[in-house]
């Protein structure tokens, strides 16, 4: 589990194919890794990889083909920036939101604007993640917890005030780039359980609805 606050930048060093998989080589600049051991969990551009060698400067890590198929990493290359997180401790600050590094689609930024010293984003989220983001609720780019600030006609509105900006790779954003989205665990729970723990095939129409939440309670 993450928190989605960045604790640093890190760059890929090396790609290397192996039989239908990748290996990856992340430099973690500033990260600290004196508490890292093999088989721990890094949050790399918001997906959870394991530790597998420990060369000193940074880590190496596996992707499967199930990771390939539902991120960007078959996309990355030696110098691609990515924010880093280690896995959360029992004395960690929850800053953020619940995050498990589980990527659940592909966003793609649609416009960027200057607001005061922030940045506003527009984000389009695939149709089948669209229904559980929430206005002011949390949502995960590129690993990064985030308010969705407000829902539009394609996805949902971010603000990243300068902080975020300068400690995360968002600051690079432009129309047209692909990020990675993970939305907040809890909707996803709170589906599963109205639903009576049938899970849902994705092209379904969820039952998810604000008629169906008032049945239930949860919705007045």
């Amino acid at each position: 589990m993450f928190t989605g606050i960045i604790e640093a930048i890190g760059r890929v060093q090396q790609v290397e194919n192996k039989q239908g998989d990748l290996r990856l080589r992340i430099h973690t600049g500033a990260l600290d890794l004196s508490d890292v051991r093999l088989g721990d969990s890094i949050a790399t551009n918001g997906v959870c990889l394991t530790v597998v060698e420990l060369p000193g400067n940074g880590f190496v890590a596996d992707v499967s083909r199930e990771s390939l198929a539902h991120t960007r990493i078959a996309h990355w290359g030696a110098g691609t920036a990515v924010n880093l997180e280690k896995a959360m401790t029992p004395s960690t600050r929850m800053g953020g939101h619940i995050v498990t590094g589980h990527v659940d689609g592909v966003g793609v930024v649609k416009q960027r604007s200057a607001d005061a010293r922030s940045i506003r984003f527009t984000i389009e989220a695939p149709t089948a993640l669209r229904k559980y983001i929430a206005a002011k609720g949390s949502i995960t780019v590129d690993g990064v917890s985030l308010t969705a600030n407000a829902l539009s006609a394609e996805g949902f509105e971010l603000n990243i005030v300068p902080h975020t900006a300068a400690q995360t790779t968002l600051i690079h954003l432009q129309p047209g780039a692909q990020v990675h989205l993970e939305v907040d665990i809890i909707a996803r729970y709170l589906e599963q359980l109205l639903s009576g723990g049938k899970a849902e095939n994705n092209a379904q129409e969820s039952r998810l609805t604000p008629a169906f939440l008032a049945q239930n309670g949860f919705w007045k």
